[in-house]
């Protein structure tokens, strides 16, 4: 899902949006969404994504570093907020995929203005899902990564509130956040003063043994990893709704209104689309990510 955030590398803060983290309820049935590509027959979010075989991608991929998935929402014209908020976005079959995403990782990420504004909590609050994890082989919840260069959080953040939490921080900074409930451990992985991505997604493999990792936004952070090399994957869901409006000249908010933020990329990072479902008129699209040796390596430029 798209989520507003600071830019979480190097740069200015970017403007805090209000809250528009999805809710943890989740149909009281489970819904079906329509299978385009590849074809078959209507499933469930949580079959589809049991299909995707998450951890034979992570076993056959890079052994240094996490199987990184970026999870966005957007309008059919680009728009990744309404007013300011990505939350109405967000259809029943939208949040479905975004819990069975949850369910099947070893952990979240997000960058800090996201956690912050949008006051996360539990990554699976609901207990009976926790134990879903535990029949998989998988940890009771994902790990909750949170990417901060200036650890700007405060301890009344409900995810930093629950002592239940585990917590990884990664970020260039040598300072700590305050005490908090929730277990914090840190990775600290600073080049030129900026967080070396590369460097601490490698230390959250070795460190924590994290094989799948969902990053649920911002745009800056999708940015700053699509330019890193170290995405595998792109969720996106595509909305049916028609925003209008100038993306490129609000002067409110110039960058935080799509999927990614920042620099251009010079030459333009290639994809490979790899499934499509539909349900009650919205899109929800899977793309590979056509790494370097594929396709050149990808560079921010002006």
């Amino acid at each position: 899902m798209c989520r507003p955030d600071e830019t979480t590398v190097a740069g200015p803060r970017g403007p805090v949006l209000p809250n528009c983290y999805i809710s943890d309820a989740i149909a009281p049935e489970p819904l079906n969404l329509k299978r385009l590509l590849p074809a078959g027959a209507p499933a469930t979010a949580a079959k589809i994504v049991a299909g995707f075989g998450l951890d034979a991608l992570a076993a056959s991929g890079s052994s240094s570093r996490p199987y990184v998935m970026l999870n966005m929402v957007s309008t059919a014209d680009g728009h990744a907020t309404l007013d300011g908020r990505s939350g109405p976005l967000s259809g029943p079959a939208d949040r479905a995929l975004f819990h069975a995403l949850r369910l099947a990782v070893d952990a979240v990420m997000a960058g800090a203005a996201t956690v912050r504004v949008e006051r996360y909590g539990r990554i699976v609050p609901d207990a009976s899902r926790r134990q879903t994890r535990i029949a998989r082989g998988l940890g009771e919840e994902p790990l909750a990564c949170i990417v901060s260069g200036r650890l700007a959080l405060e301890g009344d953040i409900p995810l930093l509130a629950e002592p239940a939490a585990r917590v990884v921080v990664l970020t260039p900074s040598s300072a700590s956040l305050p005490a908090s409930a929730a277990q914090v451990d840190y990775i600290r992985a600073e080049r030129d003063g900026q967080l070396d991505l590369s460097a601490a997604l490698a230390e959250l493999r070795a460190r924590f043994g994290v094989r799948t990792l969902l990053c649920e936004g911002g745009p800056h952070l999708n940015a700053q990893l699509l330019a890193a090399g170290v995405v595998d994957e792109l969720f996106l869901s595509l909305s049916p709704l028609l925003a209008g409006g100038d993306l490129d000249r609000n002067p409110a908010q110039p960058e935080a209104l799509r999927i990614l933020a920042g620099p251009s990329f010079s030459p333009p990072i290639a994809l490979e689309l790899r499934g499509v479902l539909e349900h009650d008129s919205g899109l929800f699209l899977r793309y590979s990510v056509r790494h370097s040796e594929e396709t050149g390596t990808a560079s921010a430029g002006s």
